[in-house]
């Protein structure tokens, strides 16, 4: 049986077909995932994310210990409220996991993991705690709201009267009351991640809602995100995959050298003997929408779409796609037995209601 966000009954009641998505009972649409789609683009829509992991790590050696098990470096916070984005990777450079990791003191920090990788990832987190002073606490009291679109802050400060989060940069974070919020988002729109108690999560979803906000699906989530290229995990990164072949290099701090990280070795290995794939954007001018699976063509050798769909945005079929490394400018798709043409270009497609390609 599915698990249920605090906010199941407020998803019910607005009319959200739910769905079954990493063990939990969630929207898919409210409606139109189109008009959810271009609400977060042009004003302000909401998502429940409660279905996110987050995980408290505490103590004296929750620095040290963060600067082992994650390839990105924390030792680049120094202020509270501050984030970085980046992976936990297995000792052969394979992507467990990408996660936010929030500097609060420095014997604080705040992580949040996906959904779909909880179990795997607790149990990571846990295994390489050995020798470190720290707990790891999963909050599973904390309900989590994403407020994403050009209108989104200012609804969310007017709602909580969180004047105190007018001043946040992007990847920072402030507390106000019971509410913990984040200028951080999965749409390539500017808004709010809002973490706050479960038993607050439906007074706020509906102040939303009253002040104009969509609600919005896991439909929507999906073609904004891929529309701002933003990696899925399990589709566009796994443990098959290490960040290089992934277009996330840049969250990768091989310095200092001596920072001894979990995968550093093989990534070293990987970059001395030449990464042999990489993830591209992909825009088709026509044709069917290029699903996850289907075979990509290029001067190198075949690669694969990692996910693909209409843009609604851009009014253009767009894809990411793992391919063999090299400088292409055109490949081919191959969809229900046709080979159809295709542009690299560099993601993002959307960014901030702009498009790019």
């Amino acid at each position: 049986m599915s698990k249920q966000t605090p906010l199941f009954d407020a998803h019910t009641a607005a009319g959200g077909k739910l769905v079954e998505f990493a063990g939990w009972s969630l929207p898919i649409n409210y409606g139109s995932q189109m008009d959810e789609h271009h609400a977060v683009r042009k004003a302000a829509g909401m998502f429940d994310v409660s279905h996110m992991t987050v995980v408290d790590i505490q103590g004296e050696d929750a620095g040290p210990y963060l600067r082992r098990l994650l390839a990105n470096d924390v030792a680049r916070l120094k202020e509270a409220g501050q984030a970085l984005y980046g992976c936990m990777l297995n000792e052969q450079g394979g992507v467990i996991d990408d996660l936010i990791t929030y500097f609060l003191e420095p014997t604080f920090y705040r992580t949040v993991v996906n959904a779909a990788t909880r179990v795997v990832d607790l149990d990571w987190m846990r295994s390489q705690a050995k020798g470190f002073a720290i707990e790891i606490t999963e909050r599973d009291d904390l309900a989590m709201i994403a407020v994403q679109g050009p209108a989104a802050r200012e609804k969310v400060i007017e709602l909580l009267g969180a004047r105190s989060a007018e001043s946040l940069k992007p990847f920072r974070a402030t507390s106000h009351g019971d509410y913990f919020i984040a200028r951080t988002g999965y749409t390539g729109e500017d808004g709010f991640e809002v973490l706050l108690p479960t038993e607050l999560a439906e007074d706020f979803w509906n102040g939303l809602i009253e002040a104009g906000v969509q609600p919005c699906g896991l439909g929507a989530r999906d073609s904004l995100r891929l529309e701002a290229g933003l990696n899925l995990y399990g589709q566009d990164m796994d443990t098959s995959t290490s960040p290089l072949e992934s277009n996330l290099a840049w969250t990768v701090a091989f310095e200092p050298p001596e920072r001894d990280f979990i995968g550093r070795q093989a990534l070293e290995a990987q970059k001395a003997a030449g990464v042999p794939r990489q993830l591209v954007g992909l825009v088709l001018e026509r044709g069917a929408i290029p699903r996850t699976g289907a075979k990509v063509i290029t001067p190198a050798g075949e690669g694969v779409i990692t996910s693909g769909i209409f843009g609604p945005s851009i009014g253009l079929p767009v894809a990411l796609a793992r391919i063999p490394s090299g400088q292409f400018e055109q490949v081919e798709v191959e969809l229900r037995g046709r080979q159809l043409p295709a542009r690299i270009a560099k993601p993002p497609f959307v960014r901030n209601g702009e498009v790019k390609v």
